[in-house]
């Protein structure tokens, strides 16, 4: 799976100051999670603002790296027939591994983490096989990963990227 179809996550760094979103960013954030295309000359009235106005806002929350606008692809529309969350005990730089785990393909999502897992990743796979072998072959192989378990999905109840428009 190409970087490009993954869908956008969070940044790992934290900002010095928090961005302050009002009610119009909200809203602005709120209408391109259901249509990211939407032409500034429909957005613009459905949040108050002028079609220039509401531009300048996009850009701001854009600019300042707030929001992402980008094609959230299905995996299973693509064949991608399994999903899972492997959860990592390691030893070393924490760090380090991270970025060596991000750097495989199939591994959409890293964090570091506290409490039973150092580390945690999620997959996505075309099936079981895959699966075997991005673990065995990829994961496992790692210096420093003593333990990868994998916990793969039956059931995805929700998924949201609405942080902080409630």
């Amino acid at each position: 799976m190409a970087d490009e179809a993954r869908p956008a996550r969070p940044r790992t760094g934290r900002p010095d100051v928090a961005f302050v979103l009002d009610e119009v960013d909200k809203a602005i954030i709120r209408e391109l999670q259901v249509d990211g295309r939407m032409p500034y000359a429909h957005l613009g009235p459905k949040v108050g603002l002028s079609q220039a106005a509401v531009r300048q806002r996009v850009q701001r929350l854009t600019g300042s790296g707030v929001i992402q606008v980008v094609a959230v692809t299905d995996p299973l529309m693509l064949g991608f027939t399994l999903q899972a969350m492997v959860g990592i005990r390691a030893t070393g730089d924490l760090r380090e591994l991270a970025r060596r785990l991000a750097k495989v393909p199939e591994i959409d999502y890293v964090v570091v983490t506290s409490g039973r897992f150092d580390i945690l990743v999620e997959v996505v796979c075309t099936g079981h096989e895959q699966l075997f072998e991005l673990l065995n072959d990829e994961v496992r192989s790692l210096d420093g990963v003593l333990v990868a378990e994998a916990f793969t999905y039956v059931h995805l109840e929700k998924q949201s990227y609405s942080w902080g428009t409630g």
